[in-house]
């Protein structure tokens, strides 16, 4: 009656007649089209109050260290989370942990919201883009259903198998063979199966194989409950006889194994098991078996294509793709040593200390195989280098002399330095030796898979001819026409037949739609094996934004950091277009953010400052991006304008003649492509998303040159030479890794200002009457330190499966330090209030010392005077991180043949900062420095001395040279992507000199 009611559309009849005395509350209807903050002092912020629309494009930005992030992601997902855990049952809340409120007045309009960040890609090596993004998910299903079955060994397509086969091929068995007829029931499953037997002795069944067991089905049987489990019915219990020894019983004995196998079949599902007593066990199928080398396959299910899971990953690896093994270039990494220099780097401390084992072993080696442990490795034959690193059959008579004086002689096979690497690899239970012998390993494909991860059943399973780690090496442009073809979306012909077109349809729509995700946020270079740990930040982002658009959620506050961080000006409007996508669906989008594409298709923009640190927190301006250009209190607004802006330099470097020359790289994507690098010049290597910049400079270049001058271990990438490494002195690698993985880690303890900082109140009267010594203040040792947090200040508390929360100290509150240490006062401020002042402050409060205020003053100089003096190392930016690299470098003594190389160090970066970061650059490259920076900011590309942009695409497309010379010689260079962009940044200034 009601609901006949309601469809008369007199809803509001039906309120007053029936429930006259219910009156409805509505939220404030700014609050339905606004997210209303009121009152918000986290971190920085300065009680600030402010509205956002909502179902916008919302960008937040501002100085580094101005607030954007501690208004976006610490106040307003951090509401949202709290509220959303807050929903949750008590028992669920017991995991989760209690979550503090974030230090805000009132928060309006919060829809359920998402945090998109930089730190979400996985280390696990078995996690891949395919298995992030579901795609290969759903390939899995795709191979299971549609896949075409082969032998492994042979190759020939597997057919079905009938009762008829199975039974010929059984009786074929040598003769006197006693087998068993099994039913497979279980396999691999945890739980106790109570039921599952119970139904074998209903089923007349008197025993069954469990765990390789066979037992009575009429004894108590207990199962462990979380343990992995196999049983197999055992069906009949035969022995294999001649046909002349049958007689008349010959139909009789193919009758009964023929039963046995129909019966077998029925039960396990068309699998049956032949399990010959003290011999070798044959599996066979009713759906595939090859008839040429009777190998037989199990069901084909989609856990048959998964690495991760023991019925598809490959024995060997397990599913890693990789071993690690001895690397003989490691094991030798200078050929022009000999032994005894240390030639064999595993012995060289042998030699060094005057370990005698060793050395007396390896002189054996050389008298029994004409050489001298004093020549050099590289005038070394073939067939002497072969012993040396893999040892021979033939036996070497040693010579030992003990502390005695006495000679004694014994024979010893020498196993070859690679095998005794791996076997004590192998044996060792100590860390310390594991790690140590690593030094000399490197990851190889496994032998066995040759790093497709899956065993061979699983890659003979084929579409279209070509297996699933085939389609899985694909880049994702690749893999998007592959799967349109299969679709048949393309003018070729698909392969699949109706019948598996039919299968196959919404499993390819869902494939397509998933890779095309990823093509519209820029990604179509990276492979869908690619694993996740070797993902920036900007991709990991981006692949999790893809992710998102394809759950097509609405209603929903989405919150992004800095997702064009890695892309190229290019690929930059594909990213927007997925941004507006995403708002299009009717979702909020917060985006922190300093790209000035970004901010001028928003709907709306605030301006957090004015300055960094304590002197941030304000909203500045907000509004339109026209209400931004016209606010005279915008920083952000004059650089927009042009009010503001970094200068082109009026000349460019020549450098100082010599160069550094990287020829035949052709790691990864590289084209086999040779590159000059000119020393004494500001360097910047650009190119489109996934070109190979990367792999150029960090893989080679860097590599090679750490090997060289720093005795590395790390194998660099293919390539045939570097020339030139003897015109540096030293590398310096700036990356954004943290500077530290534990809170212990700080910016005094990394750039050293710590250690004069002790000192300091080491040296106070105070100090020096209780027997104070500057290990008194650290908070390292015991001694001074907080014993319950053990000088952390605060507590980590395991969450189980999500990530480690960290609690302040109850004994200390944070200060890290015990009270009797905390009594000593150094301008009436303790050791704890120095830790938490500003660098700003500090270098203020320690003007008169001058080991503490050069390195303070550093960090000021590169953007960083806002963060504290000992602020944890987790709770810093890629970027912050990274400039406190460049700091802790500056405060040091430069010789002028140093190479810096700088991997996007705008991350994280406002106008304002890129200015301050590039006049240190510059900088540096005066003091007759090689400055060399991986980098897509155009801010910083047009001030570079030379330029080497690879190109022309991403992946397989990319990984050649483009364009090299100054960047006006690369804004008229046609084809060059970044040309086009820099040609219309240099447009004003077109009458600057190529060179000086």
């Amino acid at each position: 009656m009601i609901s006949s009611y309601r469809k008369t559309n007199q809803s509001s009849n039906y309120q007053r007649d029936i429930m006259p005395n219910v009156e409805y509350q509505r939220l404030p209807s700014h609050a339905q089209t606004h997210l209303v903050v009121r009152g918000a002092r986290e971190h920085n912020l300065k009680n600030i109050d402010v509205s956002i629309p909502r179902d916008k494009l919302v960008v937040i930005t501002g100085l580094s260290g101005s607030g954007k992030s501690s208004l976006a992601f610490d106040t307003i997902y951090a509401e949202g989370q709290r509220r959303y855990v807050e929903s949750l049952s008590a028992y669920a809340r017991q995991f989760l942990g209690l979550m503090e409120k974030p230090d805000v007045d009132l928060i309006e309009g919060l829809s359920p919201a998402i945090s998109i960040d930089q730190k979400g890609a996985s280390r696990n090596p078995r996690s891949t883009v395919g298995t992030i993004t579901e795609v290969y998910d759903y390939m899995r299903l795709l191979f299971a259903r549609v896949g075409h079955p082969h032998c492994p060994n042979c190759g020939r397509e597997i057919q079905q198998q009938t009762v008829q086969e199975i039974v010929d091929a059984v009786q074929s068995l040598p003769e006197g063979s006693r087998i068993m007829v099994l039913s497979p029931i279980i396999r691999d499953r945890k739980g106790e199966h109570q039921k599952v037997l119970e139904d074998l002795r209903r089923g007349g069944y008197v025993r069954a194989r469990i765990d390789g067991e066979v037992r009575d089905l009429d004894t108590v049987i207990d199962l462990e409950k979380y343990k992995m489990h196999t049983i197999e019915a055992v069906i009949d219990r035969l022995v294999i006889r001649p046909p002349e020894a049958q007689g008349g019983e010959i139909d009789s004995d193919r009758a009964r194994l023929a039963d046995s196998v129909e019966t077998a079949l029925k039960l396990g599902q068309g699998m049956v098991l032949i399990s010959i007593i003290e011999g070798e066990e044959l599996t066979f199928s009713e759906h595939f078996a090859c008839p040429n080398c009777g190998i037989s396959l199990g069901a084909i299910e989609p856990r048959t294509f998964s690495f991760n899971s023991p019925h598809g990953a490959c024995p060997v690896c397990t599913g890693l793709g990789t071993q690690v093994e001895p690397d003989p270039e490691l094991i030798v990494p200078d050929k022009n040593l000999s032994i005894v220099e240390g030639g064999l780097a595993p012995w060289a401390r042998s030699f060094q200390q005057g370990d005698s084992y060793m050395a007396e072993i390896l002189e054996a080696v050389a008298r029994a195989h004409s050489f001298s442990t004093e020549t050099p490795l590289g005038e070394l034959t073939d067939k002497q280098m072969q012993v040396l690193l893999y040892g021979s059959d033939k036996k070497v008579r040693v010579q030992h002399k003990n502390y005695q004086g006495r000679l004694h002689e014994y024979d010893v096979q020498y196993e070859g330095a690679v095998n005794i690497v791996k076997r004590r690899h192998a044996e060792t239970t100590s860390d310390t030796v594991r790690n140590e012998l690593e030094r000399y390993m490197s990851d190889r494909p496994c032998p066995a898979c040759r790093g497709q991860r899956l065993k061979p059943e699983s890659l003979a399973i084929t579409v279209d001819d070509k297996n699933v780690a085939h389609v899985a090496a694909y880049s994702v442009r690749e893999a998007h026409s592959f799967f349109q073809y299969l679709a048949g979306d393309t003018e070729k012909p698909t392969p699949l037949s109706e019948k598996e077109q039919l299968i196959a349809r919404q499993i390819l729509k869902e494939i397509k739609e998933r890779l095309g995700f990823l093509m519209d946020v820029g990604l179509n270079y990276l492979t869908i094996n690619r694993t996740a740990a070797t993902l920036a930040g900007g991709e990991a982002q981006r692949i999790r934004l893809a992710t998102q658009i394809g759950s097509s959620l609405m209603g929903v506050l989405y919150i992004l950091d800095e997702p064009s961080i890695g892309l190229h000006q290019r690929d930059n409007v594909r990213l927007i277009n997925t941004l507006i996508r995403l708002k299009g669906l009717g979702n909020t989008l917060i985006v922190v953010e300093h790209d000035e594409e970004t901010m001028r298709v928003a709907d709306w923009i605030i301006d957090i400052g004015p300055g960094a640190g304590e002197h941030g927190g304000q909203i500045v301006a907000q509004g339109t991006y026209d209400d931004i250009l016209n606010n005279p209190e915008s920083i952000t607004g004059k650089y927009l304008s042009g009010e503001r802006e970094i200068a082109v330099p009026k000349k460019r470097r020549k450098g100082n003649g010599k160069s550094i020359t990287v020829r035949g790289a052709r790691e990864n994507n590289l084209k086999d492509i040779t590159v000059e690098f000119p020393l004494g010049e500001f360097i910047v290597v650009t190119g489109v998303s996934g070109s190979g910049k990367s792999t150029l400079v960090h893989e080679v270049l860097s590599r090679k040159l750490a090997q060289a001058l720093h005795n590395s271990r790390e194998r660099p990438g293919a390539h045939e030479s570097v020339e030139g490494i003897e015109s540096i002195d030293k590398l310096i690698e700036i990356d954004q890794s943290p500077i530290g993985r534990t809170p212990r880690s700080n910016p005094a303890t990394y750039t050293g200002a710590f250690t004069p900082m002790r000192e300091a109140f080491a040296r106070l009267p105070e100090s020096k009457v209780r027997g104070y010594d500057a290990g008194r203040f650290s908070f390292n040792v015991k001694g001074g330190r907080c014993e319950a947090c053990r000088g952390d200040g605060i507590i980590q508390i395991e969450m189980q499966f999500l990530p480690d929360v960290y609690v302040p100290c109850e004994v200390c509150h944070g200060a890290r330090y015990n009270r009797e240490t905390l009594e000593i006062h150094y301008k009436g401020k303790s050791i704890a209030d120095v830790l938490d002042m500003t660098v700003e402050e500090a270098t203020t409060f320690f003007d008169n010392v001058p080991a503490i205020k050069n390195k303070l003053k550093t960090l000021c100089e590169v953007g960083l005077g806002y963060i504290r003096v000992g602020q944890p190392a987790t709770t810093l930016s890629g970027g912050e991180a990274q400039r406190i690299k460049l700091a802790a470098e500056l405060s040091r003594k430069s010789t002028g043949k140093t190479l810096y190389i700088l991997d996007e160090p705008t991350t994280g970066l406002h106008f304002a900062d890129i200015e301050k970061l590039l006049h240190l650059l510059q900088r540096l490259t005066d003091s007759g420095n090689t400055v060399l920076v991986i980098e897509h900011n155009l801010d910083v590309i047009k001030t570079a001395d030379w330029i080497v942009d690879l190109g022309p695409e991403g992946g397989d497309a990319g990984g050649e040279v483009i364009a090299v010379g100054t960047p006006e010689d690369v804004a008229n260079t046609p084809g060059s992507y970044t040309g086009e962009f820099l040609k219309k940044v240099l447009h004003e200034r077109s009458s600057v000199k190529g060179a000086a």
